[in-house]
């Protein structure tokens, strides 16, 4: 990426992944939204094209929550994520702030990382493009190993953020999973009804604009309680892999 950045003759790098669905505007939209903001990052939203199977829709709640949260942090003047499968940024600040360099030895978060430099740099710079004609659209994996394996590499990186506030932001949520699944385990029925509908119930106000926007609620909620259920025990799963286990991805063997 870095020599594919070097040779561009433009001044604008626009990202996103061989396997996604790029809008007819895409291009159009973001080039508008540049001319009339001060510029130098674009984050953008991404979709996921999700079948009606529970496996599909699990990841299409996980990939939108991680989506709400982008949008959310942007609108508390907090951006603390993005997604680099629509990402567009200044090939002169990208070379100013050295790029990638820092972040080689990371099997996963280009994007972020770039990300977090741009915003230690020059917050008010960087800016999140709200616009249905900008959306890219993705896939969800087809196993469940594949997708333990795929969020456990996205997990593996959390350690190298720079943001103490952002490090915290993931010790809550590791907190919150953890303590629905104590309950479970440990106390009564009673004691895991109240953490479990106060997360269920927290988590709706986050989804339910998230999922207006991107126009996924035609299976949301005959998924939503299900997964929610399940949710917790996931999370604890990928991050402890990811804290103390190798994982496998696309014919590859990584460790954090």
């Amino acid at each position: 990426m870095t020599t594919a950045i070097s040779e561009a003759k433009s001044n604008w790098i626009v990202t996103s992944d061989a396997d996604c669905i790029l809008p007819e505007n895409w291009l159009k939209s973001l080039d508008s939204f540049i001319q009339n903001n001060n510029a130098k990052m674009v984050v953008a939203p991404v979709n996921y094209k999700a079948e009606n199977n529970f496996l599909e829709h699990f990841q299409l709640l996980d990939f939108m929550s991680m989506q709400g949260t982008t949008i959310g942090g942007f609108g508390m003047d907090f951006p603390f994520l993005c997604n680099g499968a629509n990402f567009a940024y200044k090939k002169d600040a990208f070379l100013q702030l050295n790029g990638f360099e820092g972040n080689n030895n990371i099997a996963s978060g280009d994007d972020v990382f770039l990300f977090e430099k741009f915003i230690i740099a020059d917050k008010k710079s960087v800016f999140y493009l709200k616009s249905e004609e900008a959306i890219v659209t993705t896939f969800p994996v087809k196993t469940w190993s594949d997708l333990v394996n795929q969020r456990t590499r996205w997990a593996a990186k959390t350690g190298n953020f720079s943001s103490l506030k952002v490090k915290l932001i993931g010790l809550l949520v590791l907190l919150t999973n953890f303590m629905v699944v104590y309950y479970l385990l440990f106390g009564s029925l009673e004691m895991l009804f109240i953490p479990f509908v106060l997360k269920v119930i927290i988590d709706l106000f986050l989804f339910l604009p998230t999922i207006q926007f991107f126009k996924q609620e035609k299976h949301f909620y005959k998924w939503y309680l299900f997964a929610g259920f399940l949710y917790p025990f996931f999370s604890l799963l990928v991050i402890l892999k990811s804290l103390f286990f190798k994982y496998n991805w696309k014919g590859r063997r990584f460790k954090k």
